[in-house]
């Protein structure tokens, strides 16, 4: 790599992405050839799902900014608007070399649209993949948007190729939670539950997020799972939605369970704290992609709700079923006997930032031409 230090921007929007981005921010702030910068917007700075910007300021990173996008849950395109319009004056400010996003957000559709158009290369984390809903025309849009790829497994960088993409701008390497996932520095649960107080010896976990595309179906069908959740006798760790659009239904319906004494109701956990508890949980139900990434590598069962998750590279054994309540009540029911094989290796060996930081030392990366390419299979 050329002597000069090279600066990136890494944007974060949610606990869900940070969680998967904050190994590689990690791994390049030891790196004297890189000045890594931090843009923080979106549900990190929303109190009621937890002011998750605690997290990033633990990591002690060295330039973090916050920046507040959030305008009513119901306008996602005002909030891409809104985020455009300050990282665009952000990065006015910094001069990146590199904006790095991450995932399917409208926070990460802002950072491709301010890189591509100003001429700064923008690297996708997680491209390729195909999630369902609005988040899937996002992801594909943000890859059309970004110069190079860092993606989770063959199947996604196929995607990629077949999408167009040049071959030399795609990296393959896994996801970069993996890395986390079998960290020594993860909690011990005894730990884990003295810090969030949570008293059950066994437990499940409950992750429920609106799908946009069904907004006007989401305050049914958020409400027919809690009265699943109350007529069953499992204790529960449940955590918030993300913001998308329909969180409201969600988030008023969690308000029955919070003087139940089988539930305990958290606006976020700390990542690392989340992987514990997942880990030594009995089951998790919802639709989150942790059921349908995390919760596979851990060996732990999955009743997966609903259509979000319907498209997502899956090698579980998950029990799938629409939002009824006499479906969601008979997997529950069954859930405790269910036998699920541990994942194999899609998602990488857990060395995901090496293999970043490789790429990124690479003279070739720095090269690749600012003017997208499409090349015809």
């Amino acid at each position: 790599m050329s002597n000069s230090t090279k600066k990136i921007v890494f944007l974060t929007g949610t606990r869900a992405d940070f969680g998967k981005i904050k190994s590689l921010i990690q791994t390049l702030e030891k790196q004297s050839d890189f000045e890594v910068f931090i843009f923080v917007t979106g549900m990190h700075l929303q109190e009621i799902y937890g002011y998750t910007l605690i997290e990033i300021e633990r990591c002690n990173f060295k330039n973090v900014s916050t920046f507040e996008n959030h305008t009513h849950e119901t306008t996602m395109d005002l909030t891409l608007a809104k985020t455009i319009e300050g990282l665009s004056g952000y990065c006015k400010m910094i001069n990146p070399d590199m904006i790095i996003v991450h995932g399917d957000r409208v926070e990460t559709l802002a950072g491709a649209i301010v890189g591509s158009l100003n001429n700064i290369l923008v690297a996708h984390i997680e491209g390729g993949e195909i999630s369902g809903t609005v988040d899937e025309l996002i992801r594909h849009s943000v890859s059309k948007l970004s110069h190079v790829h860092f993606v989770s497994n063959k199947e996604a960088a196929k995607r990629l190729l077949q999408m167009g993409e040049v071959k030399e701008s795609i990296f393959t390497i896994g996801s970069p939670d993996i890395d986390i996932m079998f960290s020594d520095n993860l909690p011990s649960l005894e730990t884990a539950k003295k810090y969030y107080g949570i008293p059950f010896e066994k437990y499940a976990v409950v992750m429920f997020h609106p799908v946009t595309t069904e907004f006007t179906l989401m305050k049914k069908y958020a409400s027919d799972f809690v009265d699943c959740l109350l007529k069953d006798d499992h204790n529960y760790i449940v955590i918030y939605p993300n913001n998308d659009l329909g969180s409201q239904y969600i988030l008023d319906e969690f308000k029955r369970l919070e003087n139940n004494e089988r539930f305990r109701v958290f606006p976020s956990l700390r990542f690392e704290y989340f992987l514990t508890f997942l880990k030594n949980s009995q089951f998790i139900i919802g639709n989150s992609s942790a059921g349908i990434r995390e919760a596979p590598y851990y060996g732990i069962p999955i009743i997966n709700i609903g259509t979000r998750q319907q498209n997502r590279a899956v090698h579980a054994d998950i029990v799938n079923v629409d939002y009824s309540q006499e479906h969601i009540n008979k997997a529950l029911s069954k859930i405790d006997s269910h036998k699920i094989n541990i994942s194999d290796n899609d998602f990488g060996a857990g060395n995901s930032n090496e293999l970043f930081l490789e790429s990124l030392q690479k003279n070739a990366i720095w090269k690749l031409n600012h003017q997208k390419q499409f090349r015809d299979i």
